[in-house]
């Protein structure tokens, strides 16, 4: 049986976890790292992201920003480098209706 919940640490990001039980009551448990977007919002100090990315922006995030949330998310991603993982939050950030800058 896997069940999958939401935790809240104490400086209140909330993080998905992962229980896995087996037959013989044992099981495995996973915090993972909060969703990119999530942490995007916190970095850019907005409350949401924009309801039309393309044509509204709604805050700014740098370079280093996208890096530091890239290190963090990076053991979670797809991604074989870092550059990979930062493109990912990058595009994450577009979609949400902030602007990349340098």
């Amino acid at each position: 049986m896997v069940s999958t919940s939401w935790s809240s640490s104490s400086n209140s990001t909330r993080a998905p976890r992962a229980r896995t039980i087996f037959k013989d009551r044992t099981f495995t448990f996973i915090t993972k790292t909060p969703p990119a977007a999530v942490l995007l919002k916190k970095e850019a100090g907005i409350e949401k992201g924009s309801p039309t990315s393309n044509r509204q922006k709604v805050g700014k995030v740098t370079r280093a920003q996208i890096r530091k949330i890239a290190e963090l998310k990076q053991p979670d991603l797809n991604a074989t480098d870092l550059d990979g993982a930062m493109k990912m939050i990058a595009g994450t950030a577009r979609s949400m209706g902030l602007e990349v800058v340098d």
